[in-house]
């Protein structure tokens, strides 16, 4: 049965977003820390980078990030992932994944702003969906074939549907640094730890592997 799955990259006090970014510097400096250990993995490197010299870390966070692309049948996001928030009233934007984005797999991306459908290199396409988290749960779910679906981002997206007791598996990579602002993911979900196996595992980058995992729904 399809699982729905999250992972993301938070700082020690809980935040999932930066707020240092600037025009100049759309993603900020806090960004690259938050997800110095991921980027320096060889699955990213080869993954989302399309580099294919084997360079880039291996061991405990390379093992996490390779388990981010595993068995993944579908994706959801939401508007501030794909980047409308940047360019929102451009109809020909194809979003800052390029144009051979990382997923391979059916997207659909939560927006207000109805757009058509883009077909990517890879096998990537994006849906824009209208829906709410249950919805687009059910369409992605469809799409995934038998896959699970991973709920991709941004914070308040997977906040969403964390609230919604939607998420099977939550993996979050645990940098060791403080940001103090931004988008805490922890708000408002007391007790999310209490139907789940929890593990965490620390690697040798200071990044802390912690792992929420549901029983098998019925």
């Amino acid at each position: 049965m399809s699982r729905v799955r999250v992972d993301l990259n938070i700082s020690l006090d809980g935040f999932a977003t930066t707020t240092d970014q600037t025009p100049e510097n759309p993603f900020g400096d806090d960004w690259g820390r938050l997800t110095a250990a991921y980027a320096a993995t060889r699955t990213f490197r080869q993954r989302v980078l399309h580099d294919e010299s084997g360079e880039g870390t291996t061991g405990v966070d390379d093992r996490y990030a390779a388990r981010y692309f595993e068995d993944i049948g579908a994706e959801i996001m939401g508007a501030g992932m794909f980047g409308l928030h940047a360019n929102p009233d451009d109809p020909d934007w194809r979003g800052w994944w390029g144009e051979d984005p990382p997923f391979h797999v059916p997207v659909y991306v939560l927006t207000h702003n109805p757009r058509q459908p883009l077909d990517m290199a890879g096998g990537t396409t994006f849906e824009f969906l209208t829906a709410t988290p249950e919805e687009a749960l059910d369409t992605a779910t469809a799409a995934a074939g038998g896959g699970d679906v991973r709920v991709g981002g941004g914070a308040s997206t997977v906040r969403d549907f964390l609230r919604l007791g939607l998420v099977d598996d939550l993996h979050v990579a645990i940098a060791p640094l403080l940001l103090g602002r931004g988008v805490r993911l922890w708000d408002d979900l007391r007790g999310l730890e209490a139907d789940c196996q929890v593990t965490a595992e620390a690697a040798p980058s200071g990044t802390t592997h912690v792992t929420f995992r549901r029983g098998e729904r019925s």
